[in-house]
């Protein structure tokens, strides 16, 4: 990995250790069988952006852009009606712009 990607993503031996243990605790969850793929799979991906953040660069904002992303799609292809939410991480982490 080039020394960017690893800034920003953090070392990928370290990232994977979060990542796994994260899916692993959460294939443990009652539900977790009762998921659909699409739903298992944007946890998964959330869980790798979140070790990501934790090993890697926590401010590199791509990160948490692609965990409100991934979290949009596994509640778009839920089956269930979603109501539209907008997740304002800037403001959410008390990162708000100047005025």
């Amino acid at each position: 990995m080039d020394t960017t990607k690893q800034k920003t993503h953090g070392d990928y031996k370290n990232t994977a250790e979060i990542s796994q243990n994260m899916k692993s605790v959460m294939a443990c969850g009652k539900n977790w069988e009762a998921l659909r793929d699409t739903q298992r799979e944007a946890l998964e991906l959330i869980a790798m952006k979140i070790a990501r953040i934790l090993s890697g660069d926590h401010n590199f904002r791509d990160h948490w852009d692609d965990i409100e992303g991934y979290a949009e799609l596994g509640g778009e292809y839920s089956g269930a009606s979603m109501p539209q939410v907008h997740l304002d991480l800037t403001r959410a982490l008390g990162k708000q712009d100047a005025a």
